[in-house]
């Protein structure tokens, strides 16, 4: 059976920068703590997977972990992330963190077509959720979700791409991963599967050599036509990518 699995952050929507940035800015206003990251500091963020990893970094700074003196940095970190994950939800439930173009649609054609639709997300579980929900409504009681800290180890590590195979008994010659980063890519290749890699304002510029296909996003009618910016296999796109786009990038074998 096909299967298509999605990153979250980046992909359903684009929560970076709407949605994740100001939520750790304000969690940080919240709690008095010295830090404010603009959006150029958190591109460089990013390449951290994991948002309570992220958050961890600011102890790397002597004069942040002066200033915050935290006896327990597990359990300040821990409450830090919590209140930081219900700020991201308000946002996506304020329709502040909108879905990505062409994600409803493909994700509706998929399931119409009897393929297997899944998340796969090393993100807070409640916040993929709300974005999944956000961008499918009722259909996302047909998708599953693997998320959170079900995994030891963050992207690139292939660790949530194996479990998500694994759980569902999928055939990794028939499933196709869409992501948006270079973490996300090598977590995808490393656990032995194709991927389609939709790139968004933080990630453009990074190297997707491995990628069966690189599009500026999946497009929907009545948008502008989509930019193909590599396409290392038979998947040739028009104006948005289709089920046979995707159906191609894994037909494509290893180039």
């Amino acid at each position: 059976m096909t299967a298509l699995i999605f990153d979250c952050d980046g992909v359903l929507a684009d929560t970076e920068r709407y949605g994740h940035l100001p939520a750790f800015n304000a969690t940080f206003e919240r709690f008095g703590l010295p830090a404010h990251w603009s959006e150029q500091e958190y591109g460089e963020k990013l390449r951290i997977g994991g948002g309570k990893e992220r958050m961890a970094s600011l102890f790397d700074d002597p004069a942040f972990a002066a200033a915050v003196g935290a006896a327990d940095r597990t359990e300040s970190l821990l409450t830090w992330h919590k209140a930081k994950t219900a700020a991201f939800k308000r946002l996506v439930a304020e329709g502040r963190v909108p879905p990505r173009p062409g994600v409803a649609r493909i994700i509706r054609a998929a399931l119409a077509e009897g393929w297997t639709v899944a998340v796969a997300s090393t993100s807070a579980e409640e916040s993929v959720r709300a974005v999944l929900e956000n961008a499918i409504g009722a259909l996302i009681a047909q998708v599953p979700v693997f998320a959170g800290d079900v995994v030891p180890a963050k992207k690139p590590d292939p660790a949530i791409y194996e479990l998500t195979v694994e759980r569902l008994g999928l055939d990794k010659k028939q499933t196709l991963v869409v992501e948006d980063s270079r973490n996300g890519l090598l977590a995808a290749t490393g656990a032995g599967l194709r991927c389609l890699v939709t790139v968004n304002g933080y990630t453009r510029g990074e190297d997707f050599t491995e990628a069966a296909l690189v599009v500026s996003e999946l497009g929907d009618p009545g948008r502008p036509p989509i930019e193909v910016l590599a396409a290392r296999g038979p998947a040739r796109p028009g104006d948005l990518v289709t089920l046979d786009d995707l159906r191609a990038c894994l037909s494509g074998g290893d180039e």
